[in-house]
């Protein structure tokens, strides 16, 4: 089939790549010439495991292709995916100005029936809004002509998008109610396929249940990792351990495991901006969605909670304080440092006075724009902050490691080392990496998140 994607960022690219690899003719549209150039070239633009062997593949099979060229865009694909960013405003609603304006080019340039895709996460009737946008373009342009408009929300894990979308556990399809409606159904089936042969994954439904799947996925996933945060900070006080906590609630079928480790918050592209844009759609609705509320209320607070261990144990004014981090980005197997909890957990190690130096295995570039940024207001602060590709090296005389995120290359490290080069042995881990009890015997003065080896309350009183 001939499919266009609309915005080659993380969501669009992952969708062509992974549809022009089932054999699909596959153009992706976006605006960023340096973008498509890189890709152009094979390059892919973010860090995606197995991405770029992928777009090589298909762009030597002839089956990918990246252009900046709207009208060429719009005339390739029978369906025609909209996957642009759809950042929050001020007040955390959803910015849909590039949805809209991918559905306002494609009316432009509209020949024949095509299938609109909305693949970005939108709020609830916008696919009515792209409809609006499109029957206007139309009218000015005297060409009124049926096409039909689906909402096919993604479920992709940065650092597991191929998986996901090769392997889904099911795939969302919201249709109009008309016969434009039901062709689209038909086409959509068709595309999907080769992911029904033992069992159909489809999920066929009206538009806005469609678009309202997608947020109430990530709001009830950002539910479970606060509301474990927030007993990992009770386990804290009462000498318990979130970790055994957890093996006993997840063995229950009903709650299941998935999502119930304590750390340091969420981050990322997603929940964030996904827990915010439901609370404002409530709200525009009058409705007030109080859980979710308390949700992003505990998570920022949580970014927070490494912060908190250290001043407990080495005061407030840290300066003179050389404090090493191992993880930047929000997750592994990224190099996203939207949301990161490193963000926050930086900041205000600076601010408290310290020096901070900071390692991730993939993640330094996109971090040290990140802090250029977020430290623009205080070049006092940005001077105060290193970044070392070296893992071991960074540690020497450092009066704390914090561990922010949970990279693969952390989790069995060589304690001699770490030992050896920091000033005092103290790491703080932010994401349970280790065991409190093997810590100890090693010579550290170690500290997870709610593992009760040394409650919050006694040392406090001490």
């Amino acid at each position: 089939m001939k499919v266009t994607i609309v915005g080659a960022g993380y969501v669009g690219l992952v969708t062509g790549v992974c549809l022009a690899d089932l054999g699909n003719d596959v153009l992706c549209l976006d605006v960023d010439v340096g973008r498509v150039a890189r890709l152009q070239a094979g390059q892919s633009p973010i860090y995606e495991p197995g991405l770029d062997d992928l777009i090589t593949r298909n762009v030597q099979a002839g089956r990918l292709q990246f252009s900046t060229d709207v009208a060429l865009a719009v005339a390739h694909g029978d369906i025609q995916f909209i996957a642009v960013g759809t950042p929050p405003d001020e007040d955390g609603a959803a910015d849909l100005s590039y949805v809209l304006e991918a559905a306002r080019n494609i009316g432009r340039h509209l020949n024949g029936f095509k299938i609109i895709v909305n693949k970005s996460t939108v709020p609830v009737g916008t696919a009515s809004q792209v409809r609006g946008v499109i029957e206007a373009e139309l009218t000015t342009r005297g060409k009124m002509q049926p096409f039909a408009v689906v909402s096919n929300p993604e479920f992709l894990k940065e650092g597991a998008a191929i998986e996901d979308f090769m392997r889904p556990d099911r795939v969302v399809i919201g249709v109009e109610a008309s016969h434009e409606g039901r062709q689209a159904e038909a086409l959509m089936r068709k595309l999907y396929a080769p992911f029904n042969r033992h069992h159909d994954r489809l999920q066929c439904m009206d538009l806005r249940s469609a678009e309202l799947t997608k947020y109430a996925a990530n709001a009830m996933l950002a539910t479970r990792i606060s509301f474990m945060n927030e007993l990992a900070n009770l386990a804290d006080r009462l000498g318990a351990d979130i970790d055994q906590v957890r093996r006993g609630m997840g063995s229950d079928p009903r709650i299941g495991p998935g999502f119930l480790y304590a750390g340091t918050g969420y981050g990322g592209s997603c929940f964030p901006k996904d827990v915010q844009a439901l609370c404002r759609t409530a709200q525009g609705q009058g409705q007030e969605l109080r859980i979710l509320n308390a949700v992003e209320a505990v998570n920022e607070a949580q970014k927070l909670i490494l912060v908190r261990k250290l001043c407990a144990r080495l005061g407030d004014d840290l300066s003179g304080r050389r404090i090493a981090v191992w993880g930047l980005v929000f997750k592994p197997n990224t190099d996203d440092m939207r949301e990161a909890p490193s963000r926050t957990i930086i900041r205000a190690l600076l601010e408290a006075g310290a020096d901070v130096i900071a390692h991730d295995p993939v993640g330094i570039y996109e971090a040290t724009r990140a802090f250029d940024l977020d430290l623009a207001d205080s070049l006092g602060l940005r001077a105060r902050l290193q970044f070392s590709g070296q893992v071991y090296s960074m540690l020497d005389a450092a009066d704390a490691l914090l561990i922010v995120t949970e990279w693969k290359v952390f989790r069995s490290p060589d304690f001699a080392a770490m030992k050896q080069r920091l000033k005092t042995p103290l790491v703080l881990d932010g994401r349970n990496l280790y065991e409190p009890a093997e810590m100890a015997a090693l010579g550290f003065d170690y500290e997870g998140i709610g593992r009760g080896e040394k409650p919050l309350a006694q040392k406090h009183s001490n």
